[in-house]
């Protein structure tokens, strides 16, 4: 069947059949619909042409946009030659670990196949981006923004800004992305990137256009694989109001640290002579500083961007640490309910456990890896998750990686942490080594409560925010330094923690952090979606009955 053909008739049972795939969603959430057709194409941001990985066409791919609550069911049908799946960084999915679409919760759609996505972000405002999880997929392309703003009777602390935009940034190789996944199958490092993008341009290719005296929403998320970067435009402050899905006290910037994962929401006003202006993307601690530079067009422009763009800083840690610990959150504004933010009291629960996670990176069998606590991650060919719902033994083991770090050396292993559903947990990220770190999981916002230099012990502690800290899914740790944070684990699920370093992800730094009741109750956790892809050890076996 031809596919134009396929699409329409898919697209014809998707909608007859959605509210039988998931009954469970309440009635009155909206639906929005996604069809998505994932390609292969030319793309050239650096000059110089690439395979890029294109939904719909677009490079980057299309934004989502959504409210609080909004079901929204995406199907993506694969039409390049190996398996895909997409990721939903920074979205919940509530009790829903299977539609995660990494490789340890959902089965890869097929070449020439497709799968529906169906998902809702509950309980979630703010500012998060999708990207492609398998391979080496990510320094393709086949990212793009995702937006849920607030409903409509549900403050927000700042007016409707003039225009609301995507701003991804990331660092950039002109090698196809087949070429550096080789370069790592074959247990090396990869070389230093070429360049930096801005929405999938190089140097001098973005422009946005303002006009003068009035305000603008910016969502900058780095979608790189491994940069920390610098954000900010010529003569411009910007005004940090959201920072993945928490309000943050509105403190004003003339440039912002994004590090790699991560997702901000800042405000500018055009409040500047007409003109052109430079929006500037460099790299953070890196002997080699790359930059790329955007426009920042008034509509009453009285000419183009002059002088050599701002600098910004490079090398200095102190710096990113005292912007780190001054973002906040901003307790009077409500977030994705009318209740304030500020309403749970994180800093008055005692902690169930804690967690110490500590990096490394070094030689196995030859080859080049990266591990947690010594682990170095192995993915099986069936998801964890499909084989802890039809209890399928030899996929994993639970306990397989330690709460604390063993001091022995990297062996490989499929990481699994058990943890027990409702625990409110510290983890602590200890990095000895000289380079930032960045790490997210999927399925939570956590609480950034400390960050500092050194060995973190018990003592460190007294520093802890244990008021207004941020609360966001990624968080950086910078290098000889250590971060903690607090988890409330109420999602039932099988999640993912993983470096933001997609090499390093790539090699094994990353584990799964099953989140454990005995419950079977759907107030707990959903059952397999009907439509739910099964591979490996789980193929043959049954779903649900539609």
């Amino acid at each position: 069947m031809p596919l134009n053909l396929a699409v329409k008739s898919s697209v014809c049972a998707l909608l007859c059949l959605t509210v039988s795939l998931f009954a469970i969603v309440k009635a009155d959430d909206p639906y929005r619909f996604f069809n998505w057709n994932v390609t292969y194409g030319d793309i050239y941001p650096l000059g110089v042409r690439q395979q890029g990985i294109l939904i719909n066409g677009q490079f980057p791919g299309p934004d989502i946009h959504s409210v609080t609550n909004d079901n929204l069911i995406i199907n993506v049908f694969n039409s390049l030659k190996e398996p895909f799946l997409i990721s939903w960084s920074g979205i919940q999915q509530r009790r829903n670990s299977f539609e995660d679409g990494v490789n340890g919760t959902t089965c890869p759609i097929p070449p020439g196949k497709n799968f529906t996505y169906i998902l809702q972000v509950k309980d979630q405002i703010g500012s998060f981006y999708y990207f492609p999880s398998l391979a080496f997929h990510k320094a393709a392309g086949g990212f793009g923004g995702i937006r849920i703003l607030s409903r409509p009777r549900i403050p927000v602390p700042f007016p409707d800004p003039a225009g609301d935009y995507t701003v991804l940034i990331g660092d950039w190789y002109k090698k196809n992305h087949t070429g550096l996944k080789s370069i790592l199958d074959r247990g090396n490092k990869l070389p230093f990137p070429d360049g930096i993008l801005i929405n999938g341009r190089g140097p001098k290719g973005y422009s946005l256009t303002v006009e003068q005296g009035k305000t603008y929403r910016l969502r900058i998320s780095n979608v790189g694989l491994q940069n920390s970067l610098n954000f900010r435009i010529q003569n411009h402050k910007m005004k940090l109001v959201e920072v993945e899905g928490t309000h943050t006290l509105q403190t004003t910037y003339s440039s912002l640290d994004v590090h790699v994962g991560q997702s901000y929401s800042v405000l500018i006003t055009a409040d500047q002579p007409g003109q052109d202006y430079y929006i500037v993307v460099s790299s953070r601690f890196t002997s080699q500083v790359l930059t790329t530079t955007g426009v920042l067009h008034y509509s009453n422009s009285a000419g183009p961007v002059s002088g050599d763009p701002p600098g910004g800083p490079t090398v200095q840690i102190d710096w990113s640490l005292n912007q780190a610990r001054s973002i906040r959150t901003n307790l009077t504004a409500s977030g994705p309910r009318p209740n304030p933010q500020g309403s749970y009291h994180y800093g008055l629960i005692n902690t169930t456990k804690t967690i110490k996670i500590s990096s490394s990176a070094g030689q196995v069998n030859g080859k080049q890896r990266y591990a947690l606590n010594s682990v170095s991650y192995v993915a099986p060919d069936t998801p964890l998750k499909l084989a802890d719902y039809f209890k399928i033994d030899g996929v994993f083991r639970v306990g397989s990686i330690s709460y604390s770090p063993t001091g022995g050396g990297i062996y490989l292993d499929t990481a699994v942490m058990r943890v027990d559903y409702r625990a409110f947990v510290e983890f602590v990220f200890q990095n000895d080594e000289d380079i930032i770190q960045s790490y997210h999981l999927d399925g939570y916002s956590f609480w950034v409560v400390g960050m500092d230099g050194g060995q973190w012990t018990s003592n460190s502690r007294n520093q802890y925010n244990l008021r207004d800290a941020v609360s966001r899914s990624t968080v950086q740790v910078y290098p000889k330094s250590w971060t903690a944070i607090y988890i409330a684990l109420d999602n039932v699920g099988m999640w993912n923690m993983r470096s933001e370093f997609w090499a390093r992800q790539y090699l094994g730094q990353q584990f799964y952090l099953r989140v454990y009741t005995s419950s079977t109750s759907l107030r707990d956790e959903f059952p397999i979606p009907k439509n739910a892809l099964l591979c490996g050890k789980a193929a043959g076996r049954h779903t649900r009955p539609l």
